[in-house]
């Protein structure tokens, strides 16, 4: 995985500009079932954000997010068994049968955007879409969040925007509990850097 940002001006307000990339999942082949070892699901993930200043009480972060793959496409006529770890993740830019309008429809979009008020409270909204040839899952969510000293609460609800694929996470409300160690860490060494009166 790679990871840059850079500090530049969007709309004359101070922003950062961010752009990641990550494969993850790579690995042998297992066997799922008794008949023939498959891929594991092996993952690109690429996509750029950007977070505008408004002011120094409220920021506004607007992403996007492309995924796809890196498996053989299915195809009656290719034994998966055949074919090796590398040449499923370098073939499965150009092997899909309907050639590149398919490769294209393999591709997962996912955007959103998160305000942040203070640095202490948290409102998102993102859009994900898969092709209804390759799965059809395409969804909105929503959250929020709060965040008060080394504690972090966040809240997510899916709600499914196609009714042709059913997923068991929708309509359903989602939540996390963070703590940041070093925020702690943090507010510790200033607590000893500060003289007592």
């Amino acid at each position: 995985s790679t990871y840059y940002n850079k500090e530049v001006f969007f709309i004359k307000m101070k922003s950062l500009f961010a752009f990641g990339i990550d494969i993850s999942n790579i690995g042998p082949k297992i066997l799922y079932s008794q008949t023939e070892k498959n891929f594991i699901p092996i993952n690109l993930r690429a996509g750029p954000s950007i977070l505008i200043n408004l002011d120094p009480y409220n920021s506004v972060t607007f992403m996007c997010d492309l995924n796809k793959l890196l498996v053989p496409t299915p195809d009656s006529s290719i034994k998966i068994s055949d074919i090796s770890v590398a040449s499923g993740m370098f073939g499965s830019f150009s092997d899909a049968p309907g050639g590149t309008t398919e490769e294209l429809h393999e591709i997962k979009y996912s955007a959103g955007v998160e305000y942040w008020y203070d640095k202490q409270l948290a409102f998102r909204a993102g859009y994900f879409y898969e092709h209804p040839t390759k799965g059809g899952r395409i969804f909105y969510t929503l959250g929020a969040g709060i965040k008060y000293s080394v504690f972090s609460l966040d809240f997510a609800y899916l709600m499914p925007a196609s009714s042709n694929v059913k997923s068991p996470l929708a309509n359903t409300l989602r939540f996390s509990l963070i703590f940041d160690f070093d925020a702690l860490k943090n507010q510790n060494n200033t607590e000893e850097k500060t003289p007592i009166k």
